[in-house]
């Protein structure tokens, strides 16, 4: 799943920077659940972009203007405010770039993202947790009229957040058959926003980022591969080969997690630092039943936009591996499991 965001997004996003006709350039939408590494993926392959746009213009900003040379940013990154409106999600943008806000109404504001875009050469602009527009409030209905006409800024949109297709984004857009992408209608109150209305139909390809699932042996196997990663990173005294790979562990950590990598992440880096402060220095499923998941007061997360995912109770992993092994799913061999060629017998 990270391999198909990365390649729809990665592609759009160089193709469309080196664009030079005034077309709109189409955007990009991840949906998944909240914790699915969402964010993380898209900063990645935009950091990637980034680094190797900057490598390209030698580190200057080839559409610079005079006294901007040293202020390029290839790509924004902001997340929508809580309660989004027009002016407040201009501001969220201008606070990135560091530019002033204070007593601009809407029209300067726009004009302002427009000039930020551009003397900044940003080719890319990411607008995190996007769900947060609920479409019942006249407010979030010009916010999300706002950002469509932001596409016209020849940028790349990128729009990240929960449940995209049930979140009612894309009410007014219809699917292209022949190219799968969105496409939705043109900004109704662009001319209001000091932006000159454009014929261009909007565009977006939606792809989702989906948790891990355990039904299928590739399935295993890629969660498999995914806690041998986790696991190669660990510095834990008493760790020893395959502490997150062999055995039952996979199958606990799973129904631990239900697959989400958020909450994965989060089960390993307290249960290592309590690894650490107990002087245990190894994780096992019977250490990891103390460690509980809390993510109900994380910072920045909006709970009402589905951001926090409901938490697996410990119980039924603890039920589980309590079970004679015989009722357990066997988890296929891998290639975490081979130790090596088998040697040769005495003749």
């Amino acid at each position: 799943m990270s391999r198909k965001v990365a390649k729809l997004l990665n592609g759009r996003i160089r193709s469309n920077a080196l664009k030079v006709k005034p077309s709109t350039r189409a955007g990009v939408m991840i949906t998944g659940g909240g914790y699915q590494g969402k964010t993380e993926t898209a900063c990645e392959i935009a950091a990637s972009f980034e680094d190797s746009w900057r490598d390209l213009h030698h580190h200057l900003n080839p559409d610079a203007v005079a006294g901007a040379r040293d202020l390029y940013a290839p790509v924004a990154y902001v997340q929508t405010p809580v309660t989004a409106k027009p002016k407040s999600t201009c501001k969220a943008i201008l606070n990135f770039y560091g530019a002033p806000t204070k007593n601009l109404d809407l029209p300067d504001l726009v004009r302002q993202v427009a000039a930020s875009l551009h003397d900044h050469g940003t080719k890319a602009l990411v607008l995190d947790d996007i769900t947060r527009l609920r479409m019942h409030r006249a407010d979030d209905q010009d916010t999300l009229d706002l950002i469509r006409a932001f596409m016209s800024m020849h940028v790349t949109l990128v729009l990240i957040g929960v449940d995209i297709p049930a979140s009612g984004l894309l009410q007014e857009g219809s699917p292209d058959p022949r190219t799968g992408q969105w496409r939705l209608p043109a900004s109704q109150r662009a001319k209001t926003h000091g932006l000159e209305p454009t014929q261009t139909e909007r565009r977006f390809d939606l792809v989702e980022l989906d948790r891990f699932r355990y039904d299928s042996p590739s399935q295993i196997a890629a969660w498999v591969q995914h806690l041998a990663g986790l696991e190669d990173q660990l510095r834990l005294l008493k760790a020893s080969p395959g502490m997150l790979t062999d055995g039952h562990m996979p199958e606990y950590l799973f129904d631990r997690t239900k697959g989400v990598v958020g909450l994965l992440e989060r089960l390993i880096e307290d249960g290592c630092q309590e690894a650490m402060d107990t002087g245990e220095e190894c994780l096992s499923e019977a250490f990891l039943d103390g460690i509980d998941i809390n993510v109900s007061h994380a910072p920045g997360r909006d709970a009402g936009a589905g951001e926090i995912p409901a938490i697996p109770p410990v119980a039924t992993a603890v039920a589980r591996r309590r079970q004679p092994k015989k009722n357990s799913r066997p988890r296929p061999s891998t290639v975490f499991d081979d130790h090596g060629p088998a040697a040769e017998s005495g003749g």
